[in-house]
């Protein structure tokens, strides 16, 4: 059974950092999407970054590319999402997220959209970011 768990959250101030780490276990196949996800209160689910833990490939959405760095460590044994100059759009619960990755999918289609492809996700991690 797939288990993930987020930590690292919290209250920041606005310009500030905070670094996000999934911990995974059962990850039985050769080769998985791990996905950060955030959802905001009065918005849709929306991709943050993705990352296949075999190849390496990496995804960001356009709301954060350059702010935010996701590595993948233990061949995705622990998945970690470093955000810096954080604003109050990011302020979401953020989720990890997994799903058995194939080399025929490119990681941007299956990490674009909300997430629904995903299998397996974790109670996710609070966000706050103060101004």
């Amino acid at each position: 059974e797939v288990q993930l768990v987020e930590s690292g959250g919290g209250l920041v101030q606005a310009g500030g950092s905070l670094r996000l780490s999934c911990a995974t276990s059962g990850l039985f196949f050769d080769d998985y999407a791990i996905g950060w996800f955030r959802h905001a209160p009065g918005k849709k689910r929306e991709p943050v970054a993705c990352i296949s833990t075999g190849q390496g490939t990496i995804y960001y959405s356009d709301s954060v590319k350059g702010r935010v760095i996701i590595s993948s460590r233990g061949r995705g044994r622990t998945v970690q999402l470093s955000m810096n100059n954080l604003n109050s759009d990011d302020t979401a619960v953020y989720f990890c997220a997994s799903r058995p990755f194939s080399f025929r999918r490119k990681i941007s289609d299956i990490c674009s959209g909300a997430g629904d492809e995903f299998d397996s996700w974790g109670r996710g991690t609070q966000v706050s970011v103060s101004t």
